[in-house]
């Protein structure tokens, strides 16, 4: 049975679009906010939407991701508190959510546990960044256990016996990183990332979603036809910056927020 991430973007497939896959961390300004920004990215066109649970020691996030998780890490929002939080929501009008979470939190938490807790919350797969591919096998059967799928990331540096190894434990989708390095804006994603894409195509049917550097409209146009998905972490993260205490100041973050995830999936579901 096709799961929900690979529904949603065989929807968007079928219509000739890209899918839009916003990134937000959880707890950054708090868990209130946080269900509000879900509804309002919903709301706007969101066909998934990336939950990263706050981690002090990130391995692949930029300077504007790792201030956002530290913004949560100093409210001390938990792990329980974000599941929590995700439950609490309407899942019949929410697009998928994914959940980016560090191995070393699964760990300390217990995989069953974590994992049967996720489920239970509404999250449709996970993406574990610091699990090594040679590691992925277990985890990913383990995964698939509950209903979840784990989403595999595959580097622009990667070698193509390593590339056939992480698409095989890839489900939902496969998270192309456009540029080695750190996520981050830029101002341009294309490059050789075109050729890797379409010959990771050749290999697997699984959709290829592509993130870390997407932050303008234009970055989607030379994707087009090729990718499955643009994920926009930093551009939208950045946005969280703006957000002050008085609730003038909230609402004027969230409509600016609004109003740049209404452009971009705008430009992913353009034919």
């Amino acid at each position: 049975m096709p799961s929900k991430i690979s529904t949603s973007l065989a929807a968007r497939r079928t219509q000739g679009h890209m899918a839009f896959m916003p990134f937000i961390t959880a707890g950054d300004p708090d868990l209130a906010t946080t269900k509000v920004v879900i509804e309002l990215l919903a709301e706007s066109g969101a066909d998934m939407i990336e939950l990263g649970f706050p981690y002090s020691d990130p391995i692949a996030d930029g300077p504007v991701i790792q201030a956002s998780y530290q913004r949560a890490l100093d409210r001390k929002v938990k792990v329980g508190e974000i599941l929590s939080m995700v439950k609490s929501l309407d899942h019949t009008k929410m697009p998928p959510i994914v959940g980016m979470v560090s191995y070393a939190i699964i760990f300390r938490y217990g995989a069953e546990r974590f994992l049967s807790e996720c489920k239970e919350s509404g999250l449709a797969g996970l993406i574990v960044p610091d699990l090594p591919s040679e590691e992925a096998e277990d985890f990913a059967g383990l995964t698939a256990k509950h209903g979840l799928d784990l989403v595999q990331l595959l580097a622009p540096t990667t070698s193509w016996e390593r590339t056939q190894q992480i698409v095989k434990h890839s489900a939902g989708f496969v998270y192309c990183i456009a540029i080695a390095g750190t996520t981050g804006e830029r101002r341009d994603v294309a490059g050789e990332l075109i050729e890797q894409l379409k010959k990771v195509k050749t290999i697997t049917d699984t959709p290829l979603c592509v993130g870390f550097g997407i932050s303008q409209p234009e970055h989607i146009d030379p994707l087009r036809k090729i990718a499955d998905g643009v994920i926009v972490g930093s551009a939208i993260v950045r946005q969280f910056e703006k957000f002050g205490e008085t609730d003038a100041e909230k609402t004027k973050a969230l409509a600016g927020l609004k109003e740049y995830a209404v452009a971009m999936a705008t430009a992913a579901h353009r034919s």
